[in-house]
């Protein structure tokens, strides 16, 4: 198995209100994908109980049956539809961890 790992920052210059939008978005869009993408065997998506000390905004945490799932997964239309109208206009900051389990 493969864990995928991305970490947000949203655009500050977006409102409270807005940014809300924006997570549920995200969540919504990318926890979707389970079932539609071959070889995504599960997908949480963290948008609420941020804590203070934190310095980003949303964090993936998904797992793959493997690093050729994860690399298919990268170009699936449905993944790419998500990410180019729900993650990619409103986050200003991305980081990636991506293993073996």
């Amino acid at each position: 198995m493969v864990k995928h790992i991305i970490l947000w920052t949203l655009n500050p210059e977006l409102s409270e209100e807005r940014k809300a939008e924006v997570k549920k978005d995200i969540k919504a869009g990318l926890e979707g994908l389970v079932g539609k993408v071959p070889g995504l065997v599960s997908v949480k998506v963290a948008v609420a109980g941020r804590l203070a000390s934190s310095n980003c905004d949303v964090m993936l945490d998904s797992t793959l049956e493997s690093e050729a799932a994860l690399k298919a997964y990268a170009v699936h239309p449905e993944h790419v539809a998500v990410a180019d109208t729900k993650v990619r206009p409103y986050t200003v900051q991305r980081v990636c961890l991506d293993f073996e389990e």
